[in-house]
């Protein structure tokens, strides 16, 4: 656990590569059309500069349409897609992860995303390989910064080095919160230098209401998601909260001027007490 002072522009080093990433970032899971577009003119009002999409989001458009709304330079802001399953070919799937490059960056030669994902393990070996080797093209030909892997457990990223070029993935983003923490793979990946992102940081609302959340948000004088948040970056993850309301958006930044105890810290890791990995795609 790091007890590290934070501040919304802080940034963490991806492994063996120049590229830098935002800790703190907005997620955009089932936020489509106009709402999506909305939520991510928020989000950069808020000072975030870091959005997390997908293909199977359908909102990379709006994504791209808010960063050139708003008027920032696309290397003011770190972009992330996912590809979720392989085409039939490794170059229809090289192309299909194009079309997510161009949704995000325009068509212009050099566009790009800062982070290109698999977004769960998927069937198998083969259908992992290829599309771990589409993104490694995509590396190579910069029209990715970085790339990585998402839902995967220890033998999920050990099995990569039977076929990656790239290794370790620069990124495991993964379902965590203090009552799924995964440890086993989060002990790995930190090991490993791969950076944790925490998707569903604020467990989609279901446990606000917990008791041990709500005293310890009562002591810092903070709301229960403001405490997920901070939780997530004391404990080295990269929190990726998402809201469709601005207000919400707002609040959800505002985590910086407070710091959990580490006795508090240790009473939300014994909110679960087991070291269950809990495999959920978002």
């Amino acid at each position: 656990m790091t007890t590290a002072k934070f501040a919304l522009e802080d940034t963490v080093p991806l492994p063996n590569s120049e590229v830098r990433m935002p800790r703190l970032g907005f997620g955009v899971y089932q936020i489509r059309g106009d709402a999506c577009l909305q939520s991510c003119l928020a989000a950069l009002r808020a000072g975030y500069r870091h959005i997390d999409s997908a293909q199977l989001y359908r909102n990379e458009a709006e994504v791209r349409e808010a960063i050139r709304r708003f008027g920032l330079d696309r290397s003011q802001v770190f972009v992330t897609s996912k590809i979720r399953f392989p085409e039939s070919t490794p170059d229809k799937t090289y192309r299909f992860c194009l079309k997510s490059v161009r949704r995000l960056g325009g068509e212009a030669e050099d566009a790009y995303v800062d982070l290109f994902l698999v977004h769960i393990p998927y069937r198998g070996f083969e259908e992992r390989k290829v599309m771990w080797q589409a993104l490694e093209r995509l590396l190579e030909e910069k029209k990715a910064r970085a790339i990585g892997v998402s839902n995967y457990s220890v033998e999920h990223i050990e099995e990569m080095k039977a076929y990656a070029k790239v290794w370790p993935p620069h990124v495991n983003q993964i379902l965590l919160h203090p009552w799924n923490q995964q440890r086993e793979v989060d002990v790995y990946c930190k090991k490993h230098g791969i950076v944790v992102q925490a998707f569903s940081p604020l467990v989609r609302a279901e446990k606000l209401d917990d008791p041990t959340l709500k005293v310890v948000a009562e002591r810092y004088g903070k709301t229960p998601a403001q405490v997920l948040i901070r939780y997530s970056l004391q404990k080295g993850w990269v929190p990726l909260p998402k809201s469709a309301k601005e207000a919400r958006i707002k609040e959800n930044a505002d985590v910086y001027d407070f710091e959990i105890s580490s006795g508090d810290m240790d009473l939300l890791d014994s909110l679960d007490p087991t070291p269950h990995t809990t495999e959920q795609e978002e």
